[in-house]
């Protein structure tokens, strides 16, 4: 009895050492100790405690880190290690360097430290970015209609043109002393939501110049006169920007692009023999490539004469290319669903351009997959979640209103069960969505280019907005699918799927981007066992690898016993800091962490290279991933925001959808794994007190989305925070401040209209159209409520009708029903 309750005790206190992440001399310091009093007790026979000795020491051998470790376990596991591991091609490598490892390493580790994620500082504007928001962005968003610019000029006017350009909004990343505006990542996204809750063109044609372009790569690689000549023109809107990337046939597979250039010798500006590239080139797709000035290039490049190096193929490169330079065609538009932004292909047949024009100069050749790839957060972390989340607010603003005003049954519409359900999710993801927005362009405020996170939120901000348009358009019928001017949300329904397609794809994002690189960056072992194979100096090549891999064994041990423990207990024992409201979600969260890590370590380790070939799997694992950081976000946002309790139905929406796509990933990868037996324990593991059926986490639940739609359609500091950065116009007759005035007109009226039912109930007065005139001749109501009454109708009316045009939609005769229409008017019509 007492060899078993020692055994039980070992594992007690195996599982504790496991758990806190202790190292290997004090697991072998505790261990000795103990067999140290079975031994002086005399508690087990003498030759037993001679095995335990036996197996005591060697199993500290090979845990402790020393030389005899290094030779006897570590050489030949490095060797091991070089030979199985796959070959990563130069532009994989370079993905993988790209960037900073911020939060999502926190995630990876199993333990992610809560206190310092609440103690990062809130995101904030400055006074000058404020300014620049209430005064030069409101200008121009009223400046812009929406139908005019994509229905009747199909391109923004030169006085708009012109605004946006004298008023620093192409140059908002561009630093004061090149004439720019120097904003924050933060102020970069509230101008680009700003404007895409006003129009998608606007906010297209401001955000490009701000993200991945000649103005970013500048900023990091150019030279000083690249820098001195074309920042302060490129910030004043003197010359207008595009990048080419995409070609015909390389679109996600841009390491192949098939453009490429030649060093050679030419003529330039009357000079001969003039060190240079000759290009040849075609690129489809390019934003602003139509009126640009300036074209940043990417191509292959290749030193046949070995005239700037020895190697013939020097790799991708970039250049800025003056679009006047001759050779260069400028070609046609593309016509990008409903959007008007300028679009379209360039190309070009050997031309000649000199070294100068490489951004960077000589030392940037071959560069350029670097480049791109450091640079990248700007349009994955900022412009694209922006315009995913600007979608969403104006959606979430205009349907709560659009719900209570439009009645049905003479019952407000979104009071209805079935509709009140796609009102939670537009609810519940807004704010899961602008929480991850602005935590992300605080960690890019901080100094951080979160690459694995800028791949998170461009892929979850933008599905996340697809459902929220769709169940906005669900919920509006047939006031959203009749296109006018009166139709605030067809444009942004139909110009959905670009931000899905642009800057790397969707799918491709989930499937291979958001853990493929993730598992590598965020890992705390892998990169560092990588990188340890391809160390040219053995000695510290397996110094290295020695830590890294005996490291990764602990911690794979480590969150065998935490998964296992918080399973067991609920995660109910485990300390986490953050308001005690949501004390439960913190320690959640933590548990699902450690699984996560756990899992990934045994998908990477029984899948070893051919993980990334199996897309679907990386695809689940990234989906915990994300998911992960979303919920983070949320908490962080909770804290930041102060902790408004009114906030609470929203950010449990929030987090308990989180929890559930988390388990539902999970099962998948359950499921899905090419290893029965495998799957099984990991599932007993994560989930023990579920085995071998049922599932933990439900979706949000009725009653809680109910109190959300609530918040959705009352006006009040919730709903305020919720859809804030919509742009709602001073024009009394532009139909968003319209639906607004009459979701205030509606709410003042519904009192009056139950005194009305009340009396029609009681027989007092009579039911119909004219109730209001019979209950303020009975008296029922007074002349002031019946005011109201009126007031509401007109405005009821007013933004339930849609515009009609003539048959042939001929716009010299565009007519729009705006105004009530009665039944006189129509006859005096007929």
């Amino acid at each position: 009895m007492s060899i078993l309750l020692a055994l039980l005790a070992a594992l007690a206190v195996a599982w504790f050492l496991a758990y806190h992440r202790l190292p290997a001399l004090v697991w072998s310091v505790v261990f000795a100790a103990g067999l140290g009093l079975l031994t002086y007790f005399k508690l087990w026979p003498q030759a037993l405690l001679t095995v335990a000795w036996a197996v005591l020491i060697v199993v500290a051998l090979i845990a402790i880190p020393s030389p005899l470790r290094r030779a006897v376990a570590g050489a030949p596991l490095l060797k091991l290690f070089r030979r199985i591991l796959p070959v990563v091609s130069q532009t994989e490598q370079e993905a993988l360097d790209a960037g900073t490892v911020w939060w999502d390493g926190e995630l990876f580790s199993g333990k992610p430290d809560w206190s310092k994620l609440l103690a990062y500082p809130k995101p904030r504007l400055s006074a000058e970015e404020q300014a620049f928001i209430a005064g030069p962005l409101r200008e121009l968003c009223e400046m812009l209609s929406d139908w005019e610019v994509t229905y009747e000029a199909s391109d923004m006017s030169p006085q708009v043109w012109q605004f946006i350009k004298d008023n620093g909004f192409l140059g908002m990343i561009i630093p004061r002393e090149y004439g720019g505006k120097g904003f924050s990542a933060l102020a970069h996204s509230q101008v680009v939501m700003q404007l895409t809750t006003r129009s998608g063109t606007a906010a297209v044609s401001v955000m490009v110049p701000n993200s991945l372009g000649p103005a970013e790569l500048l900023l990091h690689y150019g030279t000083k006169e690249q820098k001195d000549h074309y920042l302060p023109r490129l910030a004043k809107g003197i010359e207008m920007p595009c990048f080419a990337l995409t070609s015909p046939e390389a679109g996600s597979d841009a390491g192949g692009i098939p453009d490429f250039g030649i060093v050679c010798k030419g003529e330039w500006q009357g000079k001969s023999d003039v060190l240079g590239i000759r290009l040849t080139w075609e690129k489809r797709y390019i934003t602003l490539g139509p009126i640009a000035t300036l074209l940043g290039l990417a191509f292959q490049l290749y030193d046949p004469d070995h005239l700037v190096g020895k190697e013939d193929d020097i790799g991708i490169t970039l250049a800025l290319v003056p679009t006047d330079t001759p050779g260069v065609h400028i070609g046609r538009r593309h016509r990008a669903m409903t959007a008007t932004f300028m679009n379209g292909p360039n190309w070009g047949k050997d031309v000649f351009i000199p070294m100068e024009f490489i951004i960077g100069g000589e030392a940037q050749l071959g560069q350029g997959w670097k480049m791109l790839m450091n640079c990248l957060a700007a349009g994955r972390s900022i412009s694209l979640p922006a315009n995913g989340v600007g979608i969403s607010k104006l959606s979430a603003l205009t349907t709560g209103a659009y719900g209570r005003v439009r009645q049905q049954f003479k019952l407000s519409i979104g009071k209805f069960e079935g509709v009140e359900e796609a009102m939670a999710r537009i609810a519940g993801n807004v704010y899961v969505m602008d929480a991850a927005r602005v935590m992300t362009a605080g960690a890019v405020d901080l100094g951080e280019k979160p690459s694995v996170i800028s791949a998170i939120v461009k892929y979850h901000l933008t599905e996340r907005g697809r459902q929220v348009i769709n169940d906005a358009m669900d919920v509006h019928g047939g006031k959203g699918i009749c296109m006018g001017p009166n139709n605030y949300l067809a444009s942004a329904y139909m110009q959905t799927p670009i931000a899905i397609t642009v800057e790397g794809a969707n799918i491709l994002t989930r499937t291979m981007i958001i853990f493929g690189q993730g598992a590598i960056r965020g890992h705390p072992f892998v990169l560092k066992e990588i990188e340890a194979t391809r160390e040219a100096d053995q000695g510290k090549a397996l110094r290295d690898f020695d830590r890294a891999f005996f490291g990764h064994i602990a911690f794979t041990l480590s969150n065998v016993a935490r998964v296992l423990w918080m399973g067991m207990t609920g995660a109910r024992l485990t300390a986490v800091p953050g308001a005690p409201e949501l004390r439960h979600y913190y320690q959640q969260l933590t548990r699902l962490s450690s699984a996560f890590a756990l899992t990934a370590d045994m998908a990477m380790f029984l899948c070893g290279g051919t993980l990334k070939r199996r897309e679907r799997l990386s695809a689940r694992l990234g989906d915990v991933l994300s998911q992960l950081y979303l919920a983070s976000a949320v908490l962080k946002r909770y804290e930041d925001d102060g902790r408004p309790q009114d906030d609470l139905p929203l950010v449990r929406w929030g987090l308990l959808d989180c929890l559930y796509r988390i388990e539902e990933a999970f099962y998948s990868i359950f499921e899905n794994l090419p290893w029965p037996v495998v799957s099984w324990l990991l599932r007993g593991l994560i989930f023990p007190l579920l085995m071998p059926y049922g599932r933990e986490f439900a979706p949000p639940r009725d009653p809680l989305g109910h109190d959300v739609v609530g918040l959705m359609m009352t006006p009040g500091a919730t709903r305020d925070r919720l859809t804030r950065g919509v742009f709602i116009s001073a024009n009394e007759n532009d139909p968003v401040r319209t639906l607004e005035s009459a979701l205030v007109a509606v709410i003042a009226a519904e009192p009056v209209e139950a005194k009305l039912r009340q009396a029609q109930q009681a027989g007092g007065i009579a039911r119909g159209h004219a109730a209001a005139d019979a209950g303020l001749k009975a008296g029922v109501i007074t002349p002031a409520e019946a005011e109201l009454l009126k007031r509401a109708a007109e405005l009821r009316r007013k933004v339930i009708m849609v515009d009609d045009f003539p048959k042939d939609f001929g716009k010299s005769e565009l007519h729009q029903t705006t105004q009530p229409v009665t039944f006189e008017a129509l006859a005096r019509k007929a």
